[in-house]
């Protein structure tokens, strides 16, 4: 089995990593969002056009 991270061996001590720098890399990624599954959720889609309407009438570029 290879690393997910790094695709080296895997080492019994961290498996499925090979350390546990690749283990930390992998936490790191759940936990800043990295890994995440799309919703169909109305009040998920709603929630996404309101932080995009919100990017767009915050840039300076934008034409009035």
């Amino acid at each position: 089995m290879s690393c997910p991270i790094c695709a080296k061996n895997t080492d019994p001590a961290y498996r499925p990593f090979c350390s546990k720098r690749c283990a930390d890399v992998d936490l790191g990624k759940w936990l800043n969002g990295s890994y995440r599954i799309p919703s169909e959720d109305p009040e998920d889609l709603e929630e996404l056009v309101d932080e995009i309407e919100r990017e767009i009438s915050d840039r300076p570029d934008r034409p009035h």
